[in-house]
């Protein structure tokens, strides 16, 4: 199960981060995705129509920063990920200064070899 967590807006929207395994088999130990929508199930479906089928949001265990609802709500798509933070590492400096990226990169596939 995916942590996660949500965080409703002034103006009636929420931002749902979720922390999920990376796709990529030789990939980081997992990423975060925020997305934000209308309410929660809206926000949960645009992931699921991307591909990302078993994501559900049970609980606000890891509700989003106040810097992760600045960064999706500047973003034209309103959906970003960036990789997740290791739980318990000491230092973590080098995860703060990555960029966010827009989805399509995480989904994106290499071309298939001839």
């Amino acid at each position: 199960m995916a942590a996660g967590g949500f965080c409703k807006l002034p103006n009636g929207t929420v931002v749902v981060a979720l922390n999920l395994p990376s796709p990529a088999a030789d990939g980081p130990g997992g990423v975060r995705v925020l997305v934000h929508a209308l309410n929660r199930a809206r926000a949960l479906t645009r992931l699921r129509n991307l591909g990302l089928r078993s994501v559900y949001l049970r609980g606000n265990a890891a509700p989003p920063t106040p810097d992760e609802i600045t960064a999706v709500l500047h973003h034209p798509d309103g959906l970003i990920w960036r990789t997740a933070p290791v739980a318990g590492a000491a230092g973590g400096g080098d995860l703060v200064q990555e960029l966010w990226h827009p989805i399509r990169a995480l989904l994106r596939r290499p071309a298939a070899q001839a």
